[in-house]
């Protein structure tokens, strides 16, 4: 490998085929600027207004409840402003629904209970921006609402003090942003320069912003500018500059909490999003909370080899199964405590919760397999679409079912809990078919449902399960979709014809590229006509299969597919007895048994080679 500049002409390869092409912009990648990528937070939609009300309450003395949610993004958004805002001096509290009671976001009980205990802001995160009745409801009771969300508007807002949302910029301006919400360079709007931010995320710039506003007010105390508007209006509150105890700078340690939601949510690691997910994996590395740090020691995992893949596969889900299972109270409250004895003692409450999570999970995956392959064997001709329904199957893990449901039967899956009166699904989908298309078409039938392209959920009358089964299938039909599979599958990144290219070095940059995640997948080998040497099942139940190839000079690579022995079921040998060759597509791993390092890969997809 010939390198320059530190970097190998096959990284090279991979960065520009993902549009990262420039010396510059490729040296931006791999090596992100903290304060490069910290994009001015005022150029968000209301950031002035949001800071002015806050400024106000912290002046006022005012009661402020932070409104979460109940997964990773809205956790950690909400520990983020809460964190803060005790070092700003704000009477902050926190509220987190209720999945089985209240649902996802705000909602009015809530917001009236919230005000008669006394608030006078509510303040949102990773939710509100579709909440226009619960927000009425809010002001109607004296109270001011500002919302902090990510997900998409619709083309009216509701009524907040201020909606801090990049997304908006993104629905008001949808020439000036890229398919990855990147501001693109011919845009001549002053506009926030990425819109792909998590709750997490927003969350943390309008601590960035309140910094700026708080530091601009003790210059003006100890100046008297008042020639400056902004600093004029905080000159005679100097009483409160002693309070100001977030300097810039030691906002990176929240940090960790950014690169959680950040990851765990699934937004693209490019941009700003990148810088702060790979600083935030090094705060984590150091990280000053009990809470983290209990949970990755009952994962069994050492801070230092902490990665993405750490937060999306072994915090993620511990985090997750409290909401889920029991309530989210319990990871919010282990992420916000300072006491080490108290945070272990949540953290084996997690780890017992999780695996409860997962056995329920599983017994559910089961039940709902069963009934799918009795319908694709029976080759009905409605089962575009894997619908799954069984008797009060638990809600909190039908979201991941459908989408183990998907990963096996290549198809869009719902998974449905059915009760005595109600049923509720959630849908999990890819490509050209839309969940959020297949609700809205069903609107007549359902009691309520929404989502997105990709995930959402609903709720129907028992008595019109059916109904609303053939309607979803009928659906599907319309859409005449083609070659949804295609979609499942990445591009091969690289094409590598020679095993020589595989070396532990290699490994060493590819992981220059990391964190993985949306929009910054791992990168794909693809390994052209090459030849498979043996196959060979493993584990309990032979679920897991390796295989060894050998390129054209003889060299050997082997790959492994873990619990998908029964996708991968080519051998030795076609159809006519001659030595079988195959196209690969594979993820590289390190493996290292008794010093020695080699490069593996793991398995995504094996054809035929056409010949």
């Amino acid at each position: 490998m010939n390198k320059k500049d530190g970097i190998s002409g096959l990284v090279k390869k991979i960065l520009a085929n993902r549009g990262v092409k420039t010396a510059a912009e490729q040296e931006d990648f791999l090596n992100p600027d903290y304060e490069k990528f910290k994009h001015d937070p005022f150029l968000m939609p209301d950031m002035q207004k949001a800071v002015d009300r806050i400024v106000l309450a912290r002046d006022r003395g005012e009661k402020v409840t932070i409104y979460g949610d109940y997964d990773i993004d809205g956790m950690t958004a909400t520990t983020i402003l809460w964190d803060s805002f005790c070092k700003f001096g704000i009477d902050v509290h926190t509220y987190t629904p209720d999945r089985f009671k209240e649902g996802y976001g705000l909602n009015i009980a809530a917001v009236e209970q919230i005000a008669a205990d006394g608030t006078k802001l509510i303040i949102t995160v990773d939710n509100g921006t579709l909440s226009f009745g619960e927000i009425a409801r809010a002001k109607e009771l004296g109270v001011d609402v500002i919302v902090t969300d990510h997900h998409s508007p619709h083309e009216d807002l509701p009524d907040a003090v201020a909606i801090l949302n990049p997304k908006v910029q993104v629905a008001q301006n949808p020439d000036c942003y890229d398919e990855k919400f990147v501001l693109k360079k011919d845009c001549d709007k002053k506009l926030y320069p990425f819109a792909d931010l998590c709750g997490a995320g927003v969350a943390f710039k309008l601590v960035q912003a309140l910094q700026i506003e708080f530091d601009s007010s003790v210059i003006a105390s100890k100046t008297k500018q008042s020639s400056n508007k902004t600093l004029d209006r905080h000159a005679d509150k100097s009483a409160r500059d002693d309070s100001v105890n977030l300097p810039f700078g030691q906002e990176k340690w929240l940090l960790d909490l950014v690169a959680f939601g950040t990851v765990c949510d699934v937004v693209g690691l490019i941009n700003e999003n990148r810088a702060y997910a790979k600083w935030g994996l090094e705060v984590i590395k150091k990280t000053r909370r009990p809470g983290l740090k209990a949970v990755l020691a009952t994962a069994g995992v050492d801070l230092k080899n902490v990665d993405a893949r750490t937060l999306g596969f072994v915090l993620g889900p511990r985090f997750n199964s409290a909401g889920r299972m029991a309530t989210a109270e319990i990871a919010l409250e282990l992420l916000k405590t300072d006491d080490n004895m108290r945070a272990l003692e949540l953290a084996e409450k997690l780890e017992n919760l999780n695996k409860e999570r997962r056995k329920t999970q599983d017994e559910i995956y089961k039940n709902a397999c069963g009934q799918i392959l009795k319908q694709v064997q029976d080759n009905k001709k409605d089962s575009h679409v894997a619908i799954a329904v069984g008797d009060d199957w638990h809600e909190g893990v039908i979201g991941i079912v459908a989408a183990k449901i998907l990963e096996k039967f290549e198809r869009p899956a719902f998974v449905m809990s059915r009760g005595a009166e109600f049923a509720k699904a959630s849908g999990r989908s890819f490509g050209d078919f839309s969940i959020a298309s297949a609700i809205h078409a069903t609107d007549e039938i359902l009691v309520k449902g929404g989502g997105h392209k990709a995930a959402g959920g609903l709720t129907v009358k028992t008595e019109r399960i059916e109904e609303w089964r053939v309607a979803v299938q009928t659906f599907y039909k319309t859409q005449n979709l083609k070659s949804q599979t295609d979609f499942l599958y990445p591009k091969p990144d690289v094409t590598i014809k020679n095993f020589a290219e595989l070396t532990p070095e290699l490994l060493d940059e590819i992981a220059r590229l990391e964190p993985f995640g949306q929009a910054n997948p791992a990168p794909v080998f693809e390994l052209a006509d090459v030849i498979i040497m043996s196959r060979r099942t493993m584990g309990d139940q032979n679920q897991h299969v390796k295989y060894v190839f050998a390129d054209a000079d003889g060299r050997k690579f082997t790959a492994v597919a873990f619990n998908a022995a029964d996708k991968f079921t080519l051998t030795e040998f076609d159809e006519n007895d001659e030595p079988q060759r195959v196209r690969v597509l594979v993820e590289l791993t390190k493996n290292e048994w008794n010093g020695r390092i080699s490069v593996e890969g793991n398995l995504i997809k094996m054809t035929a080679s056409q010949i």
